[in-house]
């Protein structure tokens, strides 16, 4: 398997209420069983997710973190490590002001993978192919250093794959593999996009067919309560 990713280049500043799906079909040709993944600003952005603060007070920003919050679970400075209603651990509950108009602060969608499945059916409707859709953002991972592109919304892509039952390369049952590919698509469009140039969504054309089934991040990739150790 080959993958291609193409930056979709030329999309404008996206306001409240612009339909996304529409956009990218004004700028690539797309293909049934590719995968089309947006980021996560401007679906917040077109879905009216931001809210004004006060960016020269901290305190601001901080409440509005607080209040994109369910559990508060590490604090250092004004870096607060939250848990989000969607079940994400991440930093400041995902609550963002890079690329964005000073006094604006953007807020993580309210639920994701309908905004994924929002922005494929309006694909579906102009364009006529069957594509998934992923909607990326920007996370740290705990205990490593970095930040990479991963899913927090999905729509007519898998998830996760599970391989548990399959055999690997020298006959081996694998016992337990489940593999994230949306984070891997997620990542994969991101080298494309970069942070600074203004290419809010990529196109990965290649992806196994197998994947192209309807996926959820909410229930596929969040680890419930009672699988986690740490919490």
């Amino acid at each position: 398997m080959s993958l291609t990713v193409i930056p979709v280049e030329g999309i404008p500043e996206i306001e409240p209420g612009d339909e996304i799906a529409a956009e990218i079909v004004a700028r690539v040709e797309l293909r049934d069983g590719d995968v089309v993944v947006v980021t996560q600003k401007v679906v917040s952005k077109a879905e009216g997710r931001m809210v004004a603060v006060d960016t020269d007070d901290p305190s601001t920003v901080k409440a509005v973190v607080r209040q994109e919050s369910v559990r508060i679970l590490r604090q250092r400075g004004e870096l607060l490590l939250t848990e989000t209603r969607h079940g994400f651990v991440c930093a400041n509950a995902g609550v963002d002001l890079s690329n964005v108009e000073k006094g604006w602060a953007v807020l993580l969608p309210v639920d994701p993978d309908r905004s994924a499945r929002r922005i494929r059916d309006g694909i579906r409707a102009r364009a006529g192919v069957e594509v998934g859709v992923v909607v990326s953002d920007t996370f740290g991972r705990t205990w490593r250093r970095g930040l990479t592109d991963v899913a927090i919304g999905v729509a007519g892509v898998a998830a996760v794959v599970d391989l548990r039952g399959t055999l690997d390369a020298r006959g081996r049952e694998l016992a337990v593999t489940e593999v994230c590919v949306a984070d891997e698509i997620a990542g994969a469009a991101e080298l494309v996009m970069g942070k600074a140039s203004a290419v809010p969504v990529a196109v990965v054309r290649g992806v196994d067919p197998a994947w192209l089934r309807e996926g959820s991040v909410r229930e596929e990739i969040v680890r419930p309560y009672g699988e986690d150790l740490f919490r």
